[in-house]
């Protein structure tokens, strides 16, 4: 027999997040979260905590985990969309029905007695936590910004009576290391570069980068992310905590600042060194020994493979070929660094004028994922 029981200790809540590791140990294609990053996400660590609720539950049988799922209701978001969703999040169980059944239930349960009548996943607290179910792509690699999750999982989502409500894809693109950046990327970027009057900024201090632009960095994201699938603004504890955390570590010269000629930013590309492979090492730890693995990877021996983690244009300028810029300035790079694959993170299917910008790459669809609804009755 299968019962859940709510999360309402620190032990327990170790419990949760140490499932993932458990269920996934011998998958050769999921990434590890960091379980230091884990505690800080479902605690009041998180600023996202500020407009959203949350409980987190563990299914339990014959005396062991088999299954866990958090519950989450974001305010702003339902706000700004005008619905009343709950959603699941962090959900994992072994490949048994009553399992998955026991979960869903317990977010249905809990949504409804707040007043949702949706519920809706997987997503987390908002859109800089990882969100959709993968649906194709299980032999690929995944990465530090996504999740993974068996096969089955489709299925049992389903049988519950869950119905597509959005659909994520990723790209997988081929640096162009033999013939070098486009001919066409850079005409394209120098024509608009003059008409627009536009300069692509660089820095080499994290601190500089910091004062200088990084609130305006998230404030151009919030902008351009605003009117895509159930985005939830960032608060301004949330861009805090962004820019003390991407800008202190990530290489600069892979991040792309795109200004009017007095400075404004209107775009924004940043990317880093794949840190798949050095999380599986780490095996979700930083201490003792996972910090050196993460390190290699971004300082000594760097991986072939770039994960594209935001690329943001104000709204006035979309579609007027500002992300041709960005590539101009990065393409360079990636082959000077002896980068071969670009990853994008997920863009919704429907997201035409971003993936418009792949046009210049050599580039596979290799993974796709679901966030599902359902009415609550």
């Amino acid at each position: 027999m299968v019962t859940v029981k709510k999360v309402e200790t620190k032990s327990e809540l170790k419990t949760f997040i140490r499932f993932n590791y458990e269920l996934y140990k011998d998958n050769p294609y999921s990434v590890p979260d960091l379980y230091e990053d884990m505690l800080s996400t479902f605690t009041e660590k998180n600023p996202a905590m500020e407009f959203c609720e949350s409980a987190y539950f563990l299914a339990m049988k014959d005396g062991k985990v088999v299954g866990r799922v958090a519950a989450i209701i974001n305010n702003k978001a339902n706000k700004t969309w005008n619905l009343k969703n709950v959603r699941f999040g962090w959900i994992d169980f072994i490949d048994d029905e009553e399992v998955s059944s026991k979960l869903i239930e317990a977010v249905e349960k809990w949504g409804k007695e707040r007043g949702m009548t949706a519920i809706q996943g997987p997503l987390g607290f908002t859109d800089m936590d990882a969100e959709g179910m993968l649906i194709e792509g299980f032999e690929e690699l995944s990465t530090m910004a996504t999740i993974y999750n068996y096969p089955y999982y489709q299925r049992h989502i389903e049988r519950l009576g869950f119905e597509k409500d959005a659909d994520w894809i990723e790209m997988l693109m081929t640096v162009p290391r033999e013939t070098g950046i486009p001919e066409r990327l850079s005409r394209i970027a120098e024509i608009v570069m003059k008409k627009y009057d536009l300069r692509i900024k660089k820095y080499t201090s994290a601190k500089k980068i910091a004062k200088e632009y990084g609130q305006e960095i998230f404030k151009v994201i919030n902008e351009a992310f605003k009117p895509l699938f159930g985005y939830s603004e960032l608060s301004q504890k949330q861009i805090d905590q962004y820019v003390k955390t991407y800008l202190s570590f990530i290489d600069l010269k892979l991040v792309s600042l795109i200004t009017e000629a007095d400075g404004r930013l209107v775009g924004v590309g940043i990317s880093m060194p794949s840190m798949s492979k050095a999380l599986q090492k780490a095996h979700g730890k930083l201490f003792p020994f996972g910090w050196f693995h993460l390190l290699k990877a971004l300082k000594w021996k760097k991986p072939k493979t770039l994960d594209l983690l935001l690329v943001g244009i104000l709204p006035e300028y979309q579609g007027k070929g500002i992300n041709s810029i960005l590539f101009y300035d990065l393409l360079p790079l990636y082959i000077s660094e002896g980068y071969e694959y670009v990853e994008t993170n997920p863009e919704l299917e429907v997201n035409e004028k971003v993936q418009s910008q792949w046009i210049y790459f050599e580039r596979r669809q290799h993974k796709r994922r679901r966030c599902y609804k359902k009415e609550l009755k």
